[in-house]
């Protein structure tokens, strides 16, 4: 039997994604009885998603994370698409991650908590360089999980890596002498991202003066490669890395909500802010097109118009 609707699904996308749709899509049909053209709106909408989950380099469900369905919001803001169409997309998304979750297709629900960006909130919110500073002062010190604080903040706002990527690197990526990391983005795509003295210092004292301590707590006789390693001398989490930017943030007393997220969107918008290509952000980023890049251009946009409004004798 034909299933209604999955000829609407683009041929690019992966098997898993398109399995999760056609599934969805079914149980529109038969469960919940829903008239054609509902379910040929909706498989326009997973349509649109997966090509857009497609060019990030997204191809299993268990990849995507709630930072991507909020960009994926970002994204539909500047899609030219009607405000109700916008809201429908989004909650087609949601609607379609909840049902992912309940068949055991995915390990998690990242659209849960994700709200309809409003037109007034659609640049992603980046730090002040004064900010940033804050946060990274306030690993100053001695002690072994300051050193790593240090050496993790200091990465990621030197390379913009998302924190995944930060945690999965191993010290075989590592090459403090050129000033070089090797990041494996989504999909397993590979990037080489340059970092300055400031973060080859932090993690030259990480790797040289700490870690190797760590290491020695691991069980197996042969400790694990990862850069960053947790007090058992085991691959440091994403749950602990994000709470060390968290605890960063509230010792900094910064106002703002901040996520490792915000660091990668502060690397993209001071890059741009100080002259940078685009199309080497995109590079640097691992962004497969450069609309995802353009959402920071607005934001520099943004910060142009700010500068100009308060400094220009006739700007108002």
């Amino acid at each position: 039997m034909a299933r209604h609707g999955a000829e609407l699904l683009p041929d690019e996308l992966t098997a898993e994604l398109r399995r999760g749709f056609e599934s969805y899509l079914n149980s529109l049909r038969f469960e919940r009885g829903l008239s054609m053209n509902s379910i040929d709106a909706y498989a326009r909408d997973l349509a649109r998603y997966g090509t857009w989950l497609t060019g990030e380099g997204i191809g299993r469900l268990g990849e995507v994370e709630r930072s991507s369905v909020e960009a994926y919001g970002l994204h539909l803001l500047d899609s030219g698409l009607a405000p109700r169409s916008r809201a429908r997309a989004l909650v087609a998304v949601r609607r379609f991650h909840t049902f992912a979750l309940s068949e055991n297709l995915a390990p998690t629900d990242p659209a849960s908590e994700v709200s309809p960006p409003q037109e007034g909130l659609r640049l992603p919110k980046a730090l002040s360089l004064d900010e940033i500073e804050a946060m990274l002062a306030t690993a100053e010190g001695e002690e072994p999980v300051q050193i790593r604080a240090k050496a993790l903040l200091e990465l990621l706002y030197a390379t913009g890596a998302r924190i995944s990527e930060a945690v999965g690197t191993d010290l075989d990526d590592l090459d403090l002498d050129s000033g070089l990391v090797r990041l494996y983005g989504k999909g397993g795509k590979e990037r080489i991202v340059p970092f300055g003295s400031h973060a080859a210092q932090a993690v030259g004292a990480w790797v040289s003066r700490v870690r190797p301590g760590m290491a020695a707590k691991a069980k197996s006789s042969a400790p694990a490669g990862a850069l960053f390693l947790n007090a058992r001398g085991t691959r440091l989490s994403r749950v602990s890395a994000w709470q060390i930017v968290k605890n960063a943030a509230e010792a900094a007393t910064i106002d703002a909500e901040v996520s490792p997220h915000t660091f990668r969107h502060s690397f993209a918008t001071h890059l741009l802010e100080g002259g940078a290509d685009i199309r080497v952000v995109q590079e640097l980023l691992g962004h497969a097109s450069v609309t995802t890049t353009q959402i920071y251009t607005k934001v520099s946009e943004e910060t142009l118009r700010e500068v100009y409004a308060t400094s220009h004798p006739r700007a108002r």
